[in-house]
């Protein structure tokens, strides 16, 4: 918050002088502690400094009314733009109009405020709807032709999350309309996008259906969280495990067999195509509403050939 309360105009150097600034971009990000919106922001924040804006990032926690707290002082101070990634697209509105009121143009980052309304210049996001979709062939190749019971575990308050899910189930309806070995799901519960929360979810999954075969998780925290409980139920060779993300330990859990697939996002393109978009927005530049980044499939031999990885 510091940062904030240097202003919107000027950027002093250590020598005194005043260097020119483009201004303060103001970002509310849904958590930093998952590491994928701590790339968004460092992605934002670099390249938006080589055009001459300063960036502050900060961290909603999951929490709308700390996110509309942030709106509100970066409405106060005027920033250039503001960048969102909504902990709940409808309750974010109120105060989204307010910026708009203001004339402060307000660009949304992964996770979309598509309510009426509200004005947002344009959205950069993962192809939430097409990446569950990819899960859901994973989880077809894994399962093979015997088919079977899986879980969800979801973030019916995020967005991006619910296209995930949706690409997901749409998939697996279509599969099910040919397959011999049909694959049911049995279960859906809030795993929080989180590992303690997704723990807790898949122990109250694995109880409630002891035959279940996989488990789809919208996040990789959240399918770290089911491994996990797969470890400590004695049944990780018994269950797939599909994530979402591509983060680094995510990635590492592909490679090490804990974790089937994941459909891997880029938050450093996301976070370049953000300044990117305010730019040319500051230039008068009209923007699609959405721009879309396709997820990629990422199994083990990917996770065996990626020289990131342990």
């Amino acid at each position: 918050m510091l940062l904030l309360a240097q202003g919107c105009g000027k950027k002093e150097s250590t020598t005194g002088e005043k260097k020119p600034s483009r201004g303060l971009i103001g970002a509310s990000l849904l958590t930093l502690q998952n590491p994928f919106f701590k790339v968004i922001g460092d992605s934002l924040t670099s390249e938006a400094a080589k055009h001459g804006y300063e960036t502050v990032v900060l961290s909603a926690d999951n929490n709308v009314q700390t996110q509309s707290n942030h709106v509100e002082d970066f409405i106060v101070k005027r920033c250039a733009a503001i960048v969102l990634s909504p902990a709940d697209s409808k309750s974010i509105v109120p105060v989204i109009k307010k910026a708009n009121a203001e004339g402060i143009p307000v660009f949304t980052v992964d996770i979309p405020c598509n309510e009426p309304g509200v004005k947002i210049v344009t959205q950069i996001a993962t192809d939430n709807f097409g990446g569950g979709r990819e899960a859901a062939t994973a989880m077809i190749e894994a399962l093979g032709n015997a088919g079977g019971q899986v879980g969800v575990l979801d973030l019916k308050q995020v967005e991006s999350c619910i296209l995930r899910v949706k690409g997901f189930k749409e998939v697996i309806d279509q599969h099910n309309q040919t397959a011999v070995g049909k694959i049911q799901i049995v279960s859906e519960l809030d795993g929080g996008g989180a590992k303690d929360q997704g723990h807790k979810a898949a122990e109250d999954m694995l109880q409630a259906f002891p035959g279940i075969r996989g488990i789809f998780a919208i996040n990789d925290p959240s399918a770290l969280g089911a491994r996990a409980a797969l470890e400590k139920s004695g049944k990780a060779n018994q269950v797939i495990i599909i994530g979402f993300d591509g983060q680094p330990e995510g990635k590492q859990a592909i490679k090490d067999g804990k974790i089937y697939a994941d459909p891997i996002q880029f938050p450093d393109k996301m976070g370049v195509e953000i300044a990117k978009a305010i730019v040319a927005h500051s230039k008068g530049q009209t923007l699609p509403p959405q721009t879309l980044i396709p997820t990629q499939l990422y199994r083990q031999k990917d996770g065996l050939a990626d020289p990131e990885l342990k």
